[in-house]
C-alpha cells in the first residue's frame, strides 16, 4: 500500500474537478444536481472498491459499512455538498478522511469489534433549498418530511421535484429509527472554520460545542416605480428598511460579541432604474448562547420594522431554521482527546451534522487546521500534511471506539 500522503493526494484529486467554477475557483455542488450526483457516485465507488456494504437511506444519506450494520456502530463522515462558490474542504475532507482512516486500520491489521460506518449526509449546507442539514434533520425527525418536500429553490423547484429528477423517492423521507438505533457514536472530521488551531499551533483539535445559530427571512415590500421620475417623498422603497436591517445586524453582533450576516438577497424587479417592489433577504446570526442570539434577532427585527414604517413599507420576519447551543458528549470528547494525546479543545460557530445528531446519539468532532481561517470561499485551504494528520487522528479514534 502506498504511503498515506500519496493516497490522500490521489483520493483528494478525484474530487477537485467536480462542480468547480473555473473563473472563481470555487465550488457549486448543490443537493440533487449534476455535480452532487457525481459526488454521490464517487462515494458509492469508494465504498464498493473497498468491499464495504453500501446503502442509501430514504432521506438520501449515503452509508458505507465495514462489518454488519447493527447497533453500537461507530459512524464517521461529513457531507459532500457546498455553498455557492464554496471551498474544497468544507465537508469533503471529512468523507475522504473517513475512507482513508478505514484503509489505515486495515493496513495495521486491526479488526473492529463494532461496526464502522462512513456517511455522506445529504444537503448539509442548505445552499439550494435554504435549510441547513436537511439530511441529518430528516434522519432524526428535527425536520418533518412534509415540510422538507415543500421547500423550494430559487427557480421554484421543490425538494420533492428535485429528488424525483435525481431518481430518489421523496415519499421515503422522514425519521429513520432503524438507522438511529444502529449509531453508537458519531465522530465528524471537518476543516476548522477559523484560526483557533493556528493560534494553538496544532494540526488537529477536538470540538467542545457549537454556538446556537439560525436563519431568518426578512420580506420587505414596497411599491415598484421609476427611479428617475418618482420624487423621494412619493417613494415606498423597501431598500431603506433592508439597509437599516443590515446595519442593525452588524451593530447587534458588535454589541453582543457575536456574528450576524445578511449575505443573500433577492430584489424584485432587480432593475438599475427601478425602485424595488420587494426584497427578500436572509439573516444568518450566531452567538455564544440562546439568550444573546434572541436579543440580536429582536434588535434587527425592531430596526427593520421601524424603518419600514417610517418609509411607508412593510417587513415580515420568518424563522426558517434554528439550532440551539450544542455541547458535545463530554465522555466521548474526553475519551477522544485522551486517545489523541491531549490535543486542543475548542468551540465553533459553524453548524454541522454532528450538532444535529448530538441530540440523539453521542457525538464529537475533530478539526483540521486551516492556516488562513477562511471558509465558505475558494480561498479555504488546509495543508496536505495537516490533512494527513487528520486522517491519522481519525484512524486512532476509530480504533479506540470500535476496535477495543
Amino acid at each position: 500500500m502506498k504511503p498515506l500522503d500519496q493516497r490522500f493526494e490521489a483520493t483528494w484529486a478525484d474530487l477537485l474537478p467536480v462542480g468547480r467554477d473555473t473563473r472563481s475557483g470555487g465550488y457549486r455542488r448543490f443537493a440533487w444536481t449534476g455535480p452532487d450526483a457525481e459526488m454521490r457516485a464517487w462515494f458509492s465507488d469508494q465504498a464498493h472498491s473497498r468491499g464495504l456494504t453500501y446503502e442509501c437511506d430514504g432521506n438520501g444519506n449515503q452509508w458505507a459499512w465495514w462489518g454488519t450494520p447493527g447497533p453500537g456502530a461507530v459512524v464517521t463522515g461529513s457531507h459532500l455538498d457546498s455553498v455557492p462558490s464554496g471551498g474544497a474542504y468544507d465537508g469533503p475532507l471529512g468523507v475522504v478522511s473517513a475512507f482513508l482512516a478505514v484503509d489505515e486500520l486495515r493496513g495495521r491489521g486491526v479488526q473492529p469489534v463494532r461496526p464502522i460506518a462512513i456517511v455522506n449526509c445529504v444537503d448539509e449546507e442548505g445552499a439550494r433549498f435554504g435549510v441547513a442539514c436537511i439530511g441529518s434533520q430528516l434522519l432524526t425527525g428535527a425536520l418533518s418530511a412534509e415540510k422538507a418536500r415543500q421547500l423550494y429553490d430559487a427557480d421554484g423547484i421543490t425538494v420533492a421535484e428535485a429528488m424525483r429528477t435525481a431518481g430518489a423517492d421523496p415519499n421515503d423521507l422522514g425519521r429513520d429509527e432503524t438507522i438511529l438505533e444502529r449509531i453508537g457514536a458519531f465522530v465528524e472530521l471537518h476543516v476548522e472554520q477559523g484560526r483557533g488551531l493556528t493560534t494553538m499551533n496544532a494540526p488537529v483539535g477536538v470540538a467542545t460545542s457549537i454556538w446556537p445559530h439560525g436563519r431568518w427571512r426578512l420580506a420587505f415590500r414596497g411599491e415598484a416605480n421609476h427611479a428617475g421620475t418618482t420624487r423621494l417623498a412619493d417613494r415606498r422603497d423597501p431598500t431603506l428598511a433592508f439597509a437599516a436591517a443590515v446595519l442593525a445586524a452588524r451593530d447587534a453582533a458588535e454589541t453582543h460579541g457575536a456574528v450576524a450576516t445578511m449575505g443573500k438577497a433577492h430584489i424584485t424587479p432587480n432593475g438599475a432604474n427601478a425602485i424595488p417592489s420587494e426584497i427578500n433577504a436572509w439573516l444568518d446570526a450566531r452567538a455564544g448562547d440562546d439568550t444573546v442570539l434572541e436579543r440580536m434577532v429582536n434588535a434587527v427585527e425592531e430596526a427593520a420594522t421601524k424603518a419600514a414604517t417610517d418609509h411607508g413599507t412593510t417587513v415580515d420576519v420568518t424563522r426558517e431554521s434554528y439550532s440551539p447551543a450544542v455541547m458535545f458528549d463530554e465522555a466521548l470528547r474526553d475519551r477522544i482527546a485522551a486517545a489523541l494525546g491531549d490535543v486542543p479543545v475548542l468551540p465553533t460557530g459553524a453548524g454541522h451534522d454532528a450538532g444535529i445528531l448530538s441530540a440523539h446519539v453521542p457525538s464529537a468532532m475533530l478539526f483540521v487546521r486551516n492556516h488562513t481561517g477562511v471558509s465558505h470561499s475558494p480561498s479555504e485551504h488546509a495543508d496536505d500534511e495537516d490533512c494527513v494528520a487528520g486522517v491519522q487522528a481519525l484512524s486512532t479514534v476509530l480504533e479506540e471506539l470500535a476496535c477495543t
